[in-house]
């Protein structure tokens, strides 16, 4: 079945460009040229990859993304023209999973896409390999539905999120460096730094923790890493 993946741009120029480039790969691409219509898209289709410009007309491509993430954890990438550190931060807290800065090369843009369905695709498949359900203490991993539980409350969480949270919660007490948990789960083409891990870390306390400034399951081992207690 064809990768399918919605652009999200005002600029029609740059969606064209996008949409022909992707559809001589052989991917279904749908066109969104506003963050209304973006959200619209989202909610009725299944997507396998999301490129959604920051600045849009009605909704902001953070605003897009926050809420999909309230029903969705399709990859997300942001296209930024501003090249801003915190554009690109405030990107991945709302949800994000990777970022692109215009201007850019499409031959760059088709290569991310790929690398990350091609970790997605690869993930999917060591799941399947896996135990289906990992428990630790009062929280569940149900790793076939991807979904997080704390004493049977489900946890809302973006891919990334889910993705750290796994890795940690099967190697409890393993301490992982910023740099290896951004190799193991971003991969070795990511182009991001270690401040992503971070940023990923804080939100996944502020969602899982009852105390983010004290955590019970995701700790730190101060100038080593984290690690699940």
């Amino acid at each position: 079945m064809a990768q399918r993946v919605l652009v999200v741009d005002d600029e029609k120029l740059i969606v064209k460009g996008i949409r022909f480039s992707l559809e001589q790969d052989g991917m279904k691409v749908d066109c969104a040229y506003d963050g209304e219509e973006a959200l619209k898209l989202a909610e009725e289709n299944a997507y396998d990859m999301i490129l959604l410009d920051v600045m849009l007309p009605k909704m902001t491509g953070f605003e897009v993304c926050q809420q999909i993430r309230g029903f969705s954890n399709v990859p997300i990438v942001m296209l930024t023209a501003k090249g801003d550190d915190m554009d690109k931060i405030l990107g991945l807290d709302y949800g994000a999973d990777d970022y692109i800065t215009k201007p850019f090369n499409i031959l760059e843009v088709k290569a991310r896409i790929k690398a990350i369905m091609r970790r997605t695709n690869r993930q999917g498949k060591e799941r399947e390999e896996t135990a289906r359900v990992v428990e630790r203490g009062d929280m569940r991993l149900d790793c076939e539905g991807r979904r997080v539980y704390i004493r049977d409350r489900e946890i809302n969480l973006t891919v990334k999120e889910y993705e750290v949270l796994e890795l940690l919660m099967k190697n409890a007490g393993k301490v992982y460096g910023r740099e290896a948990l951004l190799k193991m789960v971003w991969g070795n083409d990511y182009p991001g730094d270690v401040r992503t891990v971070d940023v990923h870390i804080r939100r996944l306390r502020e969602k899982i923790e009852e105390v983010p400034g004290e955590p019970m399951y995701v700790r730190t081992k101060w100038g080593v890493g984290y690690y699940f207690a």
